[in-house]
């Protein structure tokens, strides 16, 4: 399975490089966001821009992580617009669970803001 992980001081983007996110990779997905969250990353950038289609597999890795970053700081999808993938989020109402941003700059931008947020809660 091809992935990228590339960490920053306040998140870390895991790019998946493949095509289909399905049964035969999202076991290998979770388990690296099990270790990316053992290892206290705090807010996560997933990037499907290179997916062009998710089964039920994919769709509960994408829940692992949302699961995992909801008690960590904040958990980004990006790149989910191929039609059958956007589709597939759709019809499985995650849309309205998930944060989807269009691009990995725009879920930086995302999670910059998350994080003021969440630094002024803290003041108060």
């Amino acid at each position: 399975m091809e992935f990228k992980i590339k960490t920053e001081e306040r998140y870390t983007v895991f790019a998946v490089e493949e095509e289909n996110f399905n049964s035969l990779i999202a076991p290998e997905v979770k388990s690296e966001l099990v270790l990316l969250s053992d290892k206290g990353v705090k807010n996560l950038i997933m990037d499907l821009s290179k997916v062009k289609y998710v089964d039920s597999s994919g769709l509960s890795a994408i829940l692992t992580a949302d699961r995992l970053w909801k008690k960590l700081g904040s958990f980004v999808l990006s790149g989910a617009e191929q039609p059958a993938v956007k589709k597939l989020i759709e019809i499985s109402r995650l849309d309205s669970v998930l944060t989807l941003v269009p691009t990995v700059s725009e879920a930086i931008d995302y999670v910059f803001m998350e994080d003021i947020e969440r630094e002024l809660n803290d003041e108060d």
